[in-house]
């Protein structure tokens, strides 16, 4: 089944497939939920070194018979993988697990480096995590140099602030292709999407739901942002769910969003948030914002995220 959803050009002229299917989390299910995910349409894939979910996307890919040039694959770098020496040897341990000789996308997961290590948390004797002293302007030319061999088709960033991003972009060559970052009603940062917009760079959601992971401390004991009473009279209106005007909230302005589900029924619907809605619905959605961000890692990555950015922490 050829994907015929909406697609959005990149800044390399390249397409991406405006829905992708998340791979966070749940290992072992991800196999089968890739499998599903292709089966039904999706030609987006986004994992990443970290997910440990590489391997099981390319068995995936590999047993769906979907040809590799209908496929936009994405994965990113890991911290302890910052220096620029390690860069293309991560890259490579990702497309061998992948199964192919090159990713579609290329990110940088975190602006913050670990130190160099094989092991993902490297850790001092007090158990935190050691941070590295690579920046990631070096760490971004190295992945420069996998653009140009062709390993990368286009290479990005995800979870940088503003300021990080502007500096990235006036000390090194290649405009990031991409940005992938927290985005979604209730934390909606229509300035910063409007500055990509103006660099030309593409903008990806993940958590397009929100975040009520329980590894997070935000949103606890609130409701659910797919049952918001907003998006839900919206989603009546156009004969959808809540969840999908989410991703359809997203695909209207532009962005691409990578939703996650390991249930059959779910990676299917997710599908139908592929529609775009008329000003007034973004215009009541655009009331509901929050500035409620679920995932900021600062302490324990000993960075610190988003400074400049709506939803900041103290």
């Amino acid at each position: 089944m050829a994907h015929n959803g909406t697609t959005f050009k990149l800044n390399t002229g390249a397409q991406i497939p405006a829905i992708g299917f998340g791979t966070w989390q749940d290992k072992e299910a991800q196999e089968p939920a890739v499998t599903i995910a292709l089966k039904a349409g999706y030609r987006h894939i986004d994992t990443a070194r970290i997910y440990g979910t590489e391997a099981a996307v390319g068995n995936a890919i590999k047993k769906s018979g979907v040809p590799r040039e209908q496929l936009f694959i994405t994965t990113k770098l890991w911290n302890n993988y910052h220096h620029p020496d390690d860069v293309e040897k991560a890259l490579d341990a990702s497309l061998k697990d992948l199964g192919t000789d090159y990713v579609d996308l290329y990110l940088m997961h975190w602006p913050s480096s670990f130190a160099r290590s094989d092991e993902s948390f490297p850790k001092d004797s007090n158990g935190k995590t050691k941070t590295g002293d690579t920046d990631y302007v070096d760490t971004y030319k190295a992945m420069e140099k996998c653009l140009e061999k062709g390993k990368a088709k286009a290479i990005g960033v995800s979870n940088f602030s503003k300021a990080e991003l502007e500096r990235l972009i006036k000390e090194t060559s290649v405009v990031p292709a991409a940005h992938q970052i927290e985005l979604h009603p209730y934390l909606q940062q229509a300035s910063f999407t409007e500055f990509h917009k103006q660099k030309g760079i593409h903008v990806t959601h993940y958590s397009p739901f929100g975040n009520q992971n329980e590894i997070y401390d935000s949103g606890k004991g609130m409701g659910k942002l797919m049952d918001d009473p907003v998006l839900v009279e919206i989603g009546k209106k156009h004969n959808k769910t809540g969840a999908q005007v989410a991703l359809a909230w997203g695909i209207t302005k532009g962005h691409s969003v990578i939703p996650k589900s390991k249930t059959e029924s779910r990676i299917k619907s997710n599908l139908e948030g592929d529609f775009k809605l008329p000003a007034e619905d973004l215009e009541q959605i655009s009331k509901i914002d929050k500035k409620l961000r679920f995932n900021d890692p600062s302490k324990s990555f000993g960075w610190n995220f988003y400074a400049d950015l709506d939803g900041k922490k103290n």
